[in-house]
């Protein structure tokens, strides 16, 4: 399987550039998937945002330097901090204490040791899925930028929820295909993406809407009920921890789809349609 060994070719590469430039591409081009599905997956399998992890191996090599003798402001431009404040802000934020006291004998600092990905399948509880072959369809709803950098998305998805909320059943008489229900869809298009909650639909869009077609693609969907968001960000993690290593596929540079077949609630009913190609 080398899902594992793609995976650490990845942060491999994360390694030899604390120092520089961390390319996000790179990263997703050597594990295999896009820049923005790497830091979803790293994410689910990690449990800490790609960004955080950055910041605390970073933080973690800058206190072995200091602890060296070397000064704090030449530490500071190593990493990529243009000003001693705030490379002293992110120092603390790690470590609790200020960069200046990193010299101190006795001083308790923290580590974060590199990540190496070995995968367990658990296959402890089962997990129902279809293998779905779609051709291109078209959805109608309601969009919003999202930002490359999942850290931000994941401020931005549920706030723009919030915002469409009360409008979601100006979407309902435009349903008009499958799959059927509300769409949570992420373009994942590195030049221009963008969130849409929407319907698949033949239906013009309405003023105020936006349209876009869903290109032709493969996809596992995995049907789930719970609370939301929880039960669909669980259902997602097992997904990408328990069934992509051992599937004989993996995660498709296409767009990947919510479903939420009824209203939230205690019993909601989803599903997540996650863009596969054979490996």
């Amino acid at each position: 399987m080398d899902w594992p060994n793609d995976w650490n070719k990845a942060l491999a590469y994360l390694e030899e550039n604390l120092e520089g430039d961390i390319d996000p591409k790179e990263l997703g081009r050597l594990a295999g998937c896009s820049a923005y599905h790497f830091q979803r997956m790293f994410s689910y399998l990690a449990g800490v945002p790609l960004g955080e992890y950055i910041r605390r191996r970073r933080m973690t090599r800058a206190a072995a330097d200091l602890q060296s003798g070397e000064k704090v402001l030449e530490v500071a431009l190593r990493y990529g901090y243009e000003s001693p404040t705030a490379f002293n802000r992110a120092f603390q934020a790690v470590h609790k204490v200020p960069p200046s006291q990193a010299k101190q004998a006795g001083v308790k600092l923290k580590a974060f040791p590199c990540i190496r990905f070995k995968f367990v399948l658990k296959g402890a509880e089962e997990m129902e899925y279809q293998i779905v072959k779609r051709e291109a369809f078209r959805i109608v709803g309601f969009r919003t930028p999202l930002p490359m950098d999942v850290e931000k998305s994941f401020q931005v998805v549920p706030k723009f929820w919030a915002e469409i909320g009360p409008r979601q059943a100006e979407l309902f008489p435009l349903m008009g295909g499958e799959p059927a229900g509300i769409l949570g869809v992420s373009t994942c298009d590195e030049r221009e993406n963008y969130y849409y909650i929407a319907v698949a639909s033949s239906a013009p869009a309405p003023e105020g809407m936006h349209e876009w077609t869903v290109p032709a693609a493969t996809w596992a969907v995995f049907t789930g009920t719970g609370r939301l968001p929880e039960a669909m960000q669980e259902l997602q993690k097992r997904i990408v921890s328990e069934y992509l290593p051992d599937s004989g596929y993996e995660w498709a540079k296409a767009p990947d789809i919510e479903v939420y077949l009824n209203r939230p609630g205690e019993e909601s009913r989803f599903q997540v349609w996650l863009p596969v190609a054979k490996r």
